[in-house]
This record gives structure tokens, sequence and C-alpha cells, in this order.
């Protein structure tokens, strides 16, 4: 019912439980595409545990520690965004994404995240928003270059996943910063 457009076609949606069936399928449609970065993508395997899943940032929202949206493409679920954390008493977030294969290459990641940016720094108040992404992964790595953040380092071996231990960078936007971008139309 409420999105907000991404351009040609494309817009950012809530995912709530009831979509709990067409988030399975597109889980297990592009599943290996996600498993290499997403702990969800192993755990998501059915319509229960999809719903689950989207229960956890149902509850989060309504604690206002957190949201889950997909990005749709003339309708059809291609990709997500989250907000994994978010702390409004610290004035911090951190922000997710994922795409399908087919949708990549049309910036819908990156004008996804620069909304979420925009309402959690500009209507939410917060100070900082944060990317975390697997030095591997060098499309997510471009969108958070793209955004403006700054690479603050490396978390080194921070969680378990596929049978080995996996590290994280730290990338992250200041307030001040993506309110000044913003002034030069940086975000538009």
């Amino acid at each position: 019912m409420f999105s907000t457009p991404l351009g040609d076609g494309a817009q950012l949606c809530p995912l709530e439980p009831w979509q709990a069936p067409e988030l399975a399928a597109y889980t297990d449609r592009v599943r290996d595409h996600l498993a290499p970065w997403l702990p969800w993508a192993h755990t998501v395997t059915d319509t229960a545990s999809a719903r689950a899943f989207l229960q956890r940032y149902a509850d989060k929202q309504a604690a206002d520690e957190g949201r889950i949206h997909g990005i749709r493409l003339d309708g059809e679920l291609v990709g997500g965004m989250l907000f994994r954390l978010f702390s409004v008493s610290e004035g911090s977030c951190e922000l997710g994404a994922w795409l399908a294969p087919e949708a990549q290459g049309r910036g819908l990641v990156t004008t996804a995240a620069r909304r979420m940016i925009d309402w959690a720094v500009g209507v939410r108040g917060l100070a900082r928003a944060e990317w975390l992404v697997s030095p591997d992964n060098g499309p997510s790595i471009a969108v958070a270059e793209r955004l403006g953040m700054t690479h603050e380092g490396t978390l080194r071996s921070v969680f378990p996943m596929g049978g080995r231990r996996h590290d994280l960078q730290v990338w992250a936007v200041l307030a001040h910063e993506w309110q000044a971008a913003d002034g030069n139309g940086a975000h538009g």
C-alpha cells in the first residue's frame, strides 16, 4: 500500500509477515546469489522461516529498532533494504541490502539506500548510518562509495557462515556529511 518510488518502475515498499510466501519463493530462486553474503539466505528456507524472519522485523519496527522493505521492479520482488539496527537513543543505524542478479546495474540499491538515509537523518534525526560489508563483495562496497560513506576499518573474523569465519568492512556516513552532500545535490 505504501511505497517510495525509485524510478523506472521500481519502488521501495514495506515487507510484512503476510508476504512470507513471496519472500520464501524469492529467496529460493536467488539463494545461490545471496548465500555468500547474507546469513538469512541460509535460514529462510520455506514460508514458516520467512514468516519468522519478517515477524522479527515487524517486531523491531514496532519497537522502533529496525525495518525491512522490499525493492520491487514492475511489481515483482527483486531485492530489499533493511535497517538491521536502528537506535534513536544512540543516533545510529545500520543498513543492509540485497538484489537479484537480473535487477543489478540499475542503481536500485543506491537509490533505495539514499531514501532510507534521508529518512533516518532528515526525519528521525540520526547522527550516523553504517553499511557493513564483506571485503569480497565489490558491488556492495561500490554502493557505500556512491553513497559518500567513509571506510572506517575492518572487523576481523566477526561471524561464522558457510563453514568459515567472515570479516566485515565498516562504512559510515555522519549526518553533517550527508546533509552537506545533499545541499550540493549529491543525493537527488
